[in-house]
């Protein structure tokens, strides 16, 4: 089968969140499945110009009209791109080669990945790559199941098209003149950009796309609901037929406590008592927090935003600081209020909490190897992968069930067993609160079961294996394969 993945990031070239972290993964997982050539295009952003690791030669150039524009589109390969996946570049240095800053928050975002949804159509036909499956992502490539439909149908007319929501809360939003002046498709699909008077980017690749998938289970039925689709609620009640979710995976060869550089000790399942002893320990006295092998670690890596759930932290930590035999460690950076209030609570705290307002992906290693107890009691989560790293070094979460997190941390019963986690229910800091008391009681006064705990959440299987054969379940089913 021949898939080809549009994305406006991929690791290991470029990666802001998640998004960056599947187009690592995914495509990788499908190229091992035999019979499938799988393509990855990306932006030609000047990082990846810059990057002298990466051998990138083009393969040919031409130009595009979009509106009244006429656009050159370099189309180059990576030639030392991982065993299965052909990764190519769309180069324009005016949209992203010559651009500092981030791969988003350009003025004229809504112009640039418009170019780039229509350039990678035909970069596909430049290298007579006809996919039977184009996979789009997010807002950013969500023009391209539009332009498919409008106008590219008769040159793939075999080709499925997916678009996968990985974030519904950005969707691509443009004032009503993008439509002539930027897309110059058909009146008749004005209407399927068209959401409350402005053009909605996203609302057109629901609308277009033959299928729609989500990265969670919970979360595609979440998104029925206002509470989380962001004002798509009815789009989406309307492609319900069409509408799935398959839970992310993590890449458990970087993720791997067994093998991970960046920690002071390498631990399994069998072999994570000392091992993950030895790594709190280290960590305690990295970050500056008292070293007590007895006290429980609790930890967060994230970014530092309001969806994650850190009101909730932040109303609870006196209690937690006063009333709990606990230490606190938080990694990340984001909203300046946030920040301050850690800062402060560390101050207030020495040796029992410790705040790094900084980016660190080996800090982040060690800090899921060395905490005893993860937080995420995020607000809402699509899918979430940190809670899935916490679990395979060892760390026991405690989140919001919502969305991914409701699907891959099945919450403990009474007695802490059976389940891979805690969980509380409704978006509320005493239930929080609840479900942390829990987790520090389990971990004080029942420290075999709690130990058992660690031993079943390493144990489970959350790579990409299962998920890249449920998506391609999905693509023989948009294939009409029985």
């Amino acid at each position: 089968m021949k898939i080809a993945l549009l994305a406006s990031e991929g690791a290991p070239y470029i990666k802001s969140g998640g998004l960056g972290d599947v187009m690592e993964a995914l495509p990788a997982a499908l190229g091992r499945i035999e019979g499938n050539e799988v393509a990855l295009l990306l932006p030609y952003y000047k990082k990846i110009r810059e990057n002298k690791a990466l051998d990138v030669g083009q393969v040919t150039s031409f130009e595009i009209t979009l509106g009244w524009r006429k656009q050159y589109v370099g189309v180059m390969k990576l030639n030392n791109a991982p065993k299965g996946v052909q990764v190519y570049f769309v180069d324009n240095l005016y949209y992203f080669g010559n651009r500092d800053g981030g791969i988003y928050g350009h003025g004229d975002d809504g112009e640039r990945f418009a170019y780039f949804s229509k350039a990678c159509l035909e970069v596909l036909l430049k290298l007579n790559f006809i996919p039977d499956i184009l996979q789009c992502n997010d807002w950013q490539t969500g023009l391209a199941p539009t332009y498919l439909a409008a106008e590219y149908y008769p040159l793939f007319p075999n080709t499925k098209c997916l678009f996968t929501i990985h974030n519904i809360e950005y969707q691509g939003w443009a004032d009503g003149y993008f439509f002539d002046d930027v897309l110059a498709l058909p009146g008749q699909y004005r209407a399927c950009l068209d959401l409350n008077g402005g053009m909605n980017v996203m609302k057109g690749a629901i609308e277009t796309a033959h299928m729609v998938s989500t990265v969670s289970e919970t979360y595609a039925k979440q998104l029925m609901y206002p509470y989380y689709a962001h004002g798509m609620d009815a789009v989406l009640s309307a492609a319900a037929g069409k509408l799935t979710g398959i839970t992310n995976g993590i890449d458990t060869n970087t993720f791997n406590p067994a093998t991970d550089p960046a920690l002071p000790c390498h631990y399994n399942s069998d072999t994570f008592l000392s091992g993950k002893a030895y790594c709190k320990a280290a960590l305690q006295k990295e970050v500056g927090l008292e070293e007590n092998p007895n006290l429980p670690l609790l930890v967060m890596v994230t970014r530092l935003a309001g969806h994650k759930g850190l009101d909730l932290l932040c109303y609870i930590a006196e209690r937690l600081m006063t009333q709990r035999s606990c230490q606190l460690l938080i990694l990340g950076t984001g909203e300046a209020g946030f920040e301050e209030f850690f800062r402060r609570l560390a101050d207030k705290y020495p040796g029992k909490v410790a705040a790094k307002i900084t980016f660190d992906l080996a800090l982040a290693s060690r800090i899921y190897a060395g905490g005893d107890i993860y937080l995420m009691p995020s607000k809402s989560e699509p899918c979430g992968l940190s809670q899935m790293n916490a679990m395979r070094y060892g760390t026991v979460p405690v989140v919001h069930a919502t969305g991914g997190l409701k699907d891959t941390v099945p919450g403990v019963d009474a007695g802490g067993q059976n389940g891979l986690g805690f969980t509380f229910q409704s978006y509320n800091a005493d239930d929080f609160y609840d479900a942390l008391s829990r987790a520090l009681e389990l971990y004080h006064t029942r420290r075999d079961v709690f130990t058992a705990l660690q031993k079943r959440d390493m144990e489970q299987d959350f790579s990409w294996d299962k998920p890249a054969g449920r998506y391609m379940e999905l693509f023989h089913k948009l294939l009409g394969h029985r």
